[in-house]
């Protein structure tokens, strides 16, 4: 057999990511804890309850376990409604463990990548109207100045806010988040008040922090027109990529905010990410179907050679990776990738899917396009979201009701491709043999 390694650059972060609401436990201060209390938000009757004790914690096990495994790296994120209890106060309590949290990873050479606002909100910002008040903004740039002050001597990488645009679809259009509306106006208000949140915070973590670098995590869903002889599928395409993927990412680049056909200008957003962040799971086909009004005139479906994860949610297109780096290159910005990751309790999927998106990844560094570091979701099983714990994206399994953490055989792939700094043809044959062949030729 042919061997060879493909050689990721020195310095290159290798990482993990989590999210408060999704880790921590005992939230019941915020706008998900009062969702989960509401029959049939959540699948299967599922709460957070403890997710993975980290307030209780187990932070410390989880992180070792991450330091052990070679990872230089873990993006984490800061529970709002922890700092900010209510409108009036501030948690000093909750800042001194966030700041034991990011020494601990600092201790554990693991470099901390933090994250603003990760899905969830105070109760009390939701009573004030959440991100449909125009004064929020301002009170997230506030929140966020407060945890810089309190976290700047362990962390200088900072992501203001995690996938605006899914916050504002998922809550706003298809009604599956809190609020649970379906009302495009409130949306294009949640989006422009989302963007000002972001330029507000951009401003004011960089006057705390000079040398502090700042981005947003862009979602990222590959759409490829299903029918490419079809200018129907081709315009349709376009049209659904322009409002879930590009509205976000172009406002933050040029200020011009532009979602669902209405327009806002944005001037102080302009230029506000030192680098480029972004979350890629999965490719969709899309082709026009002009009955499926509610659809906003498209049908989608995975690509059909492609393998499906276990809840037939995600599937494997590697290519689709590529594609997503390529629109990522267009905003001239150092690259991270923040999230990317799939859903499988059996650890069938997650080898091959985890070495196909890495590999692709290394061929467009190749390329020159500068990406610094890879987050893989997640380091163990939480909570997600509206989709309770039935979703097990973790290198390390979870039971919930024992704490109880499983060490999966990804582990131990991913932990060979960190200590190394590279994918060597001996890794690959190891762990997914069936896919030598294409990664190695000849």
């Amino acid at each position: 057999m042919p061997q060879a390694t493909f050689h990721f650059p020195p310095g290159f972060l290798w990482g993990t990511a989590t999210s408060s609401h999704q880790v921590e436990g005992g939230n019941s201060n915020n706008n998900w804890y009062a969702w989960e209390q509401e029959p049939g938000r959540i699948l299967q009757g599922h709460h957070s309850g403890l997710a993975c004790d980290w307030w209780g914690g187990r932070w410390r096990q989880d992180l070792d376990r991450a330091a052990e495994a070679g990872q230089n790296a873990h993006r984490m994120s800061i529970e709002w409604s922890r700092i900010q209890p209510t409108p009036d106060q501030w948690d000093e309590a909750a800042l001194d463990y966030y700041r034991e949290i990011v020494r601990g990873m600092y201790d554990r050479k693991l470099t901390p990548l933090v994250t603003l606002h990760h899905f969830t909100d105070p109760l009390w910002l939701m009573e004030q109207g959440g991100w449909e008040n125009p004064e929020t903004p301002g009170k997230f740039a506030r929140y966020a100045r407060k945890v810089v002050e309190a976290l700047k001597d362990y962390v200088n990488l900072w992501v203001t806010i995690n996938e605006p645009g899914i916050y504002t679809w998922l809550g706003y259009i298809d009604g599956v988040f809190p609020p649970g509306k379906k009302d495009t106006k409130a949306a294009f208000s949640v989006g422009q008040n989302l963007v000002k949140g972001h330029a507000g915070a951009y401003r004011e973590i960089h006057d705390v922090q000079r040398e502090a670098r700042v981005g947003a995590a862009c979602h990222y869903r590959s759409f490829v027109p299903q029918r490419t002889g079809l200018p129907f599928d081709t315009w349709i395409t376009r049209s659904i990529s322009a409002n879930f993927n590009d509205s976000f990412p172009n406002a933050m680049k040029t200020g011009r905010f532009r979602f669902m056909g209405k327009q806002a200008i944005i001037n102080e957003a302009v230029d506000t990410q030192d680098f480029f962040g972004f979350n890629y799971y999965t490719e969709e086909m899309i082709r026009f179907a002009p009955l499926a009004v509610k659809e906003f005139f498209n049908k989608r479906e995975f690509p059909h050679d492609a393998q499906i994860s276990e809840n037939g949610l995600i599937a494997n297109v590697p290519d689709g990776m590529t594609r997503t780096i390529k629109w990522a290159n267009r905003f001239g910005k150092p690259i991270l990738i923040l999230e990317n990751g799939v859903e499988d309790a059996n650890d069938i999927l997650r080898p091959r899917y985890l070495l196909e998106h890495l590999h692709k990844t290394w061929h467009q560094m190749n390329e020159n396009v500068p990406i610094k570091g890879y987050f893989h979701w997640s380091l163990v099983d939480n909570f997600e979201w509206e989709r309770g714990w039935t979703q097990r994206f973790g290198l390390w399994g979870l039971d919930p009701e024992t704490q109880v953490r499983t060490r999966r055989p990804s582990v131990d792939l991913y932990a060979a491709i960190c200590k190394e700094n590279a994918i060597s043809s001996a890794t690959v044959e190891k762990f997914v043999p069936e896919i030598f062949a294409g990664m190695f030729p000849g």
